[in-house]
């Protein structure tokens, strides 16, 4: 384990988790070390101290290991797999982001930084929740693949988004929960015009 790899992916491990987009025993974080392995924190890692112990490294071929890596090991592998440009990948759950999702089809942020890096972000319906697990690893990486994009808000499930660096990978999800904290006050207070005609509320 490189240990200066381990200590950014704590860092930005605690950063997040202080944000709420980890939860004590709910996320995951991964960094690829090659064509064939990643390095991903272990299934009953606390994201406020993530460090050497509580990271283990996996090759995409699957063999003892895994059964002490995290439960979303499978879905990071899968991307690394598919898309290059995957060099960090989380998988997390903001909380104003996974809100919004649960009543629109979209996000369309309204705030400066968020709508510069990002006109508008497609929420996922992974329909089917007894199920979700069973075709969660090809249906985010597809997704990300055919539609172009670093990041997918799925409803009820939470957000996977990867980047080359890890420090634009935690500014990108902080932009969106900013985002959906900002159009969640404005509803809040009245709203801001034009942001009904923008979304398009959830149906079942």
């Amino acid at each position: 384990m490189d240990k200066k790899l381990a200590q950014e992916m704590g860092r930005i491990s605690l950063s997040m988790f202080r944000k709420n987009f980890f939860g004590v025993f709910h996320g995951s974080i991964s960094a690829k070390l090659g064509d064939n392995r990643f390095v991903i924190n272990k299934k009953d890692a606390i994201f406020d101290e993530i460090n050497e112990e509580s990271l283990i490294t996996l090759y995409h071929s699957r063999d003892y290991r895994w059964q002490e890596a995290s439960i979303d090991s499978f879905i990071h592998s899968n991307i690394y797999q598919n898309i290059s440009d995957a060099k960090y990948i989380a998988y997390c759950l903001p909380p104003f982001t996974m809100a919004y999702a649960l009543r629109f089809n979209k996000i369309v942020p309204q705030d400066y930084f968020g709508a510069t890096l990002f006109k508008v972000i497609e929420v996922y319906n992974p329909r089917d929740f007894e199920t979700w697990y069973e075709r969660a690893d090809v249906e985010i990486y597809r997704h990300m693949k055919e539609r172009g994009v670093k990041a997918m808000v799925i409803r009820g499930y939470g957000v996977y988004l990867f980047d080359r660096d890890i420090n634009h990978l935690a500014k990108t999800i902080a932009v969106i929960e900013n985002s959906c904290r900002i159009l969640y006050l404005s509803a809040t207070l009245g709203g801001v015009p034009g942001v009904q005609s923008c979304d398009l509320p959830y149906t079942i």
